[in-house]
């Protein structure tokens, strides 16, 4: 059996990290391809005094962030994949902010000009995200990130292993140790240091955790070569006297 679950992807961005460049990369990740990947990030934990000057970054990153046919020259988002989904995903960002959640970045309602029938939502954020909140536990499957805070890694990398998901988890830092001490301990499949699409090369196993996958081997690797493998065993025996048939 080989069957891939959902997500909930989470990001850690720590006080020492290049701010400019992880809103940058989870930027990409979580608005790219309208957030409808599975290993999109969906949820941004803050660390320390890291809070201030990424909120406001990734908040510009996604008001600012180019929305359209995605043929179109200049486009950086183009809708979701229908209707349904787009009713589906405006619906979770009002769900957020009745649960609690500020919406300092809103794209529900999104029209764009010529096509008006199309299935857009702008990049949204939602803000002060409670861990215990419906919001913080659903995938949403669309172009929104949640932005949680804590105090330190140690209730960052708590935060991640609560999830009911293992997909992908990241860390953005430049701290060596963080980065050691977070591969170990996060519990996820696939993990990524300074990553927002933590991708394995098609020689490794894509390997999702916990409700994120059900089976006995992953895609990719040899797990995929030994998925689609028929074993067979031979076990023989050639008495002495019989060598010379050979």
């Amino acid at each position: 059996v080989q069957a891939q679950g959902g997500a909930k992807n989470p990001v850690i961005i720590l006080p020492d990290a290049d701010m400019e460049m992880a809103t940058k990369i989870v930027a990409d990740s979580a608005f790219g391809c309208a957030g409808q990947r599975c290993l999109a990030v969906s949820l941004a934990v803050t660390v320390g005094e890291s809070k201030n000057e990424f909120t406001e970054l990734i908040c510009d990153a996604a008001s600012s962030r180019v929305v359209g046919y995605s043929m179109d020259s200049g486009v950086q988002m183009g809708p979701v994949i229908n209707t349904a989904s787009m009713q589906r995903v405006e619906q979770l960002i009002a769900l957020g902010a009745k649960e609690g959640a500020g919406v300092p970045v809103d794209g529900r309602g999104t029209k764009i000009k010529g096509y008006e029938g199309g299935s857009f939502v702008r990049p949204t954020i939602l803000s002060e995200v409670q861990p215990g909140s419906e919001i913080a536990r659903t995938e949403i499957f669309g172009p929104v990130l949640s932005l949680m805070h804590v105090n330190t890694i140690e209730d960052a990398i708590q935060l991640v292993n609560s999830g009911q998901y293992g997909n992908q988890a990241s860390l953005f830092t430049t701290s060596g140790n963080a980065a050691r001490r977070f591969r170990y301990e996060a519990d996820a499949g696939n993990i990524g240091i300074n990553i927002g699409v933590a991708a394995p090369m098609a020689f490794f196993p894509f390997s999702g955790w916990k409700e994120s996958f059900f089976g006995d081997m992953h895609g990719q690797g040899m797990d995929a070569v030994e998925f689609f493998t028929q074993k067979k065993v031979v076990v023989e025996r050639w008495p002495k006297e019989w060598s010379r048939k050979f």
